[in-house]
């Protein structure tokens, strides 16, 4: 009775913080679950309604009344635009939504900013809430009690409406069958905007009721956002009472758990997401398709189709080519795998021409040269490499240090587009071993280890360690489920950073370790220009790694699992291996990356390596494409430049000019940057441009031809 009597009012505020969850995370799973919305601006929805509910407060019934109804129509209204704003992604999946929603999430946070201050704004609530009660002997606030009998309320009356209503029939039919709805006289488009608006509102009204209990005030979006993914994960998409007591569990965790187990708390949350997602990866279907196209081509016949088109364009009367296109087996007869279903050659686009690429683009008297195809390829690197040679010479010390942590975001990106382009495999947690191996430099360091290259591959080796030990959990899971996953190890690795001090320095970070020395008997590295150049080196020694490895006969199988991933099984291979060896790989270069990060800093903290560093890494890889890896340095050069060097001229805007970035990018650039010269940066992966499958067959073990079963 007395644990009862210490824990009664933590244990009571764990229920009104977690119904407030609930209600936030009733609109996310209506727009996720039934819109089919992964919208990470869900947090800005419920901030615009607190801000509103904030700024007309003025402690009577009156004041109330209108916050909550202005609160809730400004975030319906955003809801209802967010609708349109996704309406061109729809068949883009869901990495593109992501991407969108959270740069309108940080347009709209940088926005609320600028009408409301960036300080915590105070809430009036009227006199008779603003009370206490007296609770089995204890004072509890009037309000949140209030705020309890409401939120249960809700739970009843929204079961009610979407299993005994006619408005509940259609959103259940626009999520389960819109051609059945159609067919029955609803607009499915009107239905879908009906949800998000409707979502929209009860982020708004959960704002202006939850002001009270998580005010407005910055970082108020990102804390409800990551909460509300919990909840929803944790309760699944298809019931709200299921959602209802996940919410409840969460926030007793938020608040009795922090009393009870305080060293634990931090990691209960995502720790618990992580299990669930995995839990449900292992146990799902199979898939029955490869996306919304059907079955990839089989990567071996494409590129025997895309070596077959490039001979067919050569001019007539060459000597060897029908000759050498017989020998090197290029040339297919017909019924051959060459083709695919449709009857087309795999590899060759909806014409039936070859593979676009730069291959009528490039000077004729590069073409005849010996080696001219590796010409071809090589030149995007050989143009870049001369452009970053010579930054030094035209760039102010301040520029060049940017330029040096382009270089280590660069790293990170490339990492991503392994995974995300090449594997299939969505990220939004590769700073978790871009962190490893940052804290490791740092540590290394301060013992008194300087030497750039041991730093290097101590750091990789840590960061693969960290990625062979998560891998397994990853790797089974595909689509958003591997974006929910990758973002539930981001935020652990975040709880560890912030709770394991006398390592990472807790909030504070890591500063004053002494300068790394390029190599052994050198001199510590304190000049930007100095720090550049071996930055440089680095990357150019990895990036030149990574690309001969991807263009091996390695990459090829990395592609096929990504591409056709069924295929590779029933032939016997070990899809789980391949990509758990590509995860611990990426692993490895993003550890060299954050190494890299912290030798051209010289500082290093828990900002460095949040989810903002893994989105920007996200949107370096889409502006590059997915599987250029030029294109992703190029992509974090522009992230780099937007955040830290044009946002200069134009102080606290730096959010809001991201926010633009994320969704020019995700509009203006479908393919990224490789898909404006129609091909990839000579790598043979799949096109530069090509979306990311949403949904591949769960890494169950299938039989192969000779009986036995793939590991």
């Amino acid at each position: 009775m007395d644990l009862l009597d210490a824990h009664l009012i933590p244990a009571v505020d764990g229920v009104a913080f977690g119904l407030l969850l609930f209600v936030v995370a009733a609109g996310l799973s209506l727009a996720f679950g039934t819109a089919g919305v992964l919208n990470l601006s869900h947090g800005t929805l419920y901030a615009i309604g607190a801000y509103t509910g904030a700024e007309l407060s003025d402690g009577t019934w009156g004041g109330l009344a209108l916050g909550l109804a202005a609160g809730t129509a400004a975030a319906c209204v955003a809801g209802a635009g967010l609708s349109a704003a996704t309406a061109p992604l729809a068949r883009r999946g869901h990495l593109a939504q992501a991407l969108l929603t959270f740069g309108l999430a940080l347009i709209g946070g940088d926005l609320l900013i600028q009408l409301f201050g960036a300080d915590e704004l105070p809430v009036r609530v009227p006199e008779v809430l603003d009370s206490s009660v007296m609770l089995l002997g204890h004072r509890y606030p009037a309000y949140r009690l209030c705020f309890i009998v409401m939120a249960v309320l809700f739970a009843a009356f929204g079961t009610w409406v979407l299993t005994r209503t006619r408005m509940g029939a259609a959103v259940r039919a626009a999520a389960d069958d819109p051609q059945i709805l159609a067919a029955t006289g609803h607009n499915p488009r009107a239905v879908h905007t009906g949800v998000l608006a409707a979502a929209g509102a009860l982020a708004g009204a959960a704002g202006v009721l939850g002001a009270p209990i998580i005010g407005p005030g910055p970082g108020t979006s990102e804390n409800v956002l990551m909460l509300s993914l919990v909840v929803v994960v944790l309760g699944g998409l298809r019931s709200l009472w299921a959602t209802f007591f996940a919410a409840v569990a969460v926030g007793e965790v938020q608040t009795l758990g922090v009393s009870l187990v305080p060293d634990l708390a931090p990691y209960l949350l995502f720790a618990a997401m992580a299990a669930v997602l995995v839990l449900r990866s292992r146990f799902a279907e199979p898939a029955t398709a490869h996306g919304p196209e059907g079955p990839a081509p089989d990567p071996v016949a494409r590129l025997r189709g895309h070596l077959a088109g490039r001979l067919r364009r050569r001019p007539r009367g060459t000597p060897g080519t029908a000759e050498a296109a017989e020998a090197s087996g290029t040339a297919e007869a017909p019924g051959t795998a060459g083709t695919s279903g449709t009857g087309r050659a795999a590899g060759t686009d909806r014409a039936g021409a070859a593979p676009r690429g730069y291959g009528n683009r490039v000077p004729k008297w590069i073409a005849r040269l010996p080696g001219g195809t590796a010409w071809r390829q090589a030149a995007p690197l050989l143009v870049l490499l001369v452009v970053l040679i010579s930054l030094p010479a035209v760039l102010d010390a301040y520029s060049i240090s940017l330029a040096g942590s382009a270089l280590a975001l660069g790293l990170l990106a490339v990492s991503v587009t392994i995974l995300t382009g090449y594997a299939g495999l969505p990220t939004l947690g590769q700073t978790a071993p871009f962190a490893v191996g940052a804290y490791a430099t740092a540590n290394l360091a301060e013992a008194g280890w300087t030497v750039g290259p041991v730093q290097l591959v101590l750091s990789a080796l840590a960061a693969a360690v960290f990625s062979a030990v998560v891998g397994p959990a990853v790797i089974r899971a595909r689509g958003t489920t591997v974006l929910m996953i990758t973002l539930a190890i981001g935020e652990l690795t975040g709880a560890v950073v912030n709770q394991l001090k006398s390592v990472t320095g807790g909030a504070d970070g890591l500063v004053g370790f002494p300068a790394t020395r390029a190599l052994w008997g050198g001199e510590g590295m304190l000049e930007e220009s100095e720090l550049y150049n071996y930055a440089l080196v680095v990357a150019v020694v990895a990036v030149s790694v990574t690309l001969l490895v991807l263009r091996s006969p390695a990459g090829k199988l990395l592609t096929g699992t990504r591409g056709a991933e069924a295929r590779m099984r029933a032939s016997g291979h070990p899809v789980g291996r391949y990509l758990l060896v590509a995860h611990i790989c990426a692993g490895a270069l993003a550890g060299v990356g954050g190494s890299l990060m912290v030798t051209v800093q010289q500082y290093l903290s828990p900002a460095d390596v949040g989810f903002e560093i893994a989105a920007f890494a996200l949107l370096a890889v889409v502006i590059g494409g997915t599987t250029s890896v030029i294109g992703a340095l190029l992509g974090a050069g522009l992230i780099v430049a937007t955040r830290d060097w044009v946002a200069g001229s134009w102080p606290g805007h730096g959010p809001l000019l991201l926010g633009v970035l994320f969704v020019a990018t995700v509009y203006v650039l479908p393919r990224g940057l490789a898909g404006l010269r129609g091909g990839n940066d000579g790598g043979n992966g799949p096109s530069s441009g090509a979306p990311v499958p949403e949904d591949r067959p769960p890494a169950a073990p299938a039989p192969n031809p000779a009986g036995k079963v793939s590991p």
